[in-house]
Order: C-alpha cells, then sequence, then structure tokens
C-alpha cells in the first residue's frame, strides 16, 4: 500500500476498497471455476401458505432435487458451466457454477403432504400450505 504520508485519503480509500473485493472476489482466472454458490431465496406468508421462491436461471427441473423432512424445505442442484470460446475479444463471465445445497425452515405445522411447486422461467416457486397461528400480544411499557 506504500507509505500512508505519500498518497491521500481518498487514493488510500480505494486501495482499500480494491484489496477488500480482491479478498472477498476469491481467485480469478481466465475461465469460470467450479465455485460453490447459492441462489437467491425470497421467502414469505401469504393467505394462509408459506411460499418460497428460489432464483435459478439456467437451470431445468433435471438439475434440481427439492425434497422435504418435517422441519425443513430442501433445496439441492448444479449448474454446469457454459463453455463458449470467443477468440475475437476478451470476455469476462461473472456467473456462478457448481452444486448447491439450500435447507430452509419450515415453520411448525408446515401440510407437508400438501406442497406444490413449479419451475417457470429460472424461479422456482414451492407453496407450502400453514396453519394460522393466533398468538396473542401484550404491549410491555418501557419506563
Amino acid at each position: 500500500w506504500g507509505s500512508p504520508y505519500s498518497a491521500g485519503p481518498f487514493a488510500m480509500m480505494r486501495e482499500m476498497s480494491e484489496e477488500l473485493n480482491r479478498v472477498f472476489r476469491g481467485p480469478t482466472t481466465g475461465e469460470a471455476e467450479m465455485q460453490a454458490w447459492a441462489p437467491t431465496v425470497d421467502i414469505s406468508r401469504c393467505n394462509g401458505s408459506f411460499l418460497v421462491s428460489a432464483e435459478l436461471p439456467g437451470l431445468n427441473k433435471e438439475n434440481l432435487k427439492l425434497e422435504v423432512t418435517d422441519d425443513a424445505l430442501i433445496l439441492e442442484g448444479d449448474r454446469a458451466p457454459e463453455h463458449k470460446a470467443d477468440h475475437e475479444g476478451y470476455h469476462r463471465w461473472e456467473r456462478n457454477y457448481g452444486h448447491f445445497y439450500r435447507s430452509l425452515p419450515l415453520p411448525e405445522g408446515a401440510k407437508t403432504k400438501e406442497i406444490k411447486a413449479e419451475l417457470k422461467d429460472g424461479v422456482l416457486k414451492v407453496l407450502i400450505p400453514v396453519p394460522e397461528v393466533n398468538k396473542k400480544v401484550r404491549q410491555i411499557p418501557i419506563s
């Protein structure tokens, strides 16, 4: 990083930011590497159901395994790297490839025998019926 006195504060901040990006980005090569990745997942509770939406671009149902236990929904699969050769110029691919495994806890009383799943346009939607829970809430005064 050099001497702290030779660069202004903005240059030092830029260097530190670049170094942090390098550390968290991990090793890079000219080819896509097989790295662990996990699809992004949105979870919501709506109309008496637990809805899980997972972004899985480029995957089809043959690349996925969806399982349920008494207390978790398990999403597992593989995404293979695309091999594209273009000798005319430089290309950088920032897609993650490899095996993924997600275990998502289910709410108490989830009706696991009534689960429905659909994969459409790269988005997996899993609908799990759950009973409505009416918990008594009491406000606590703060002194």
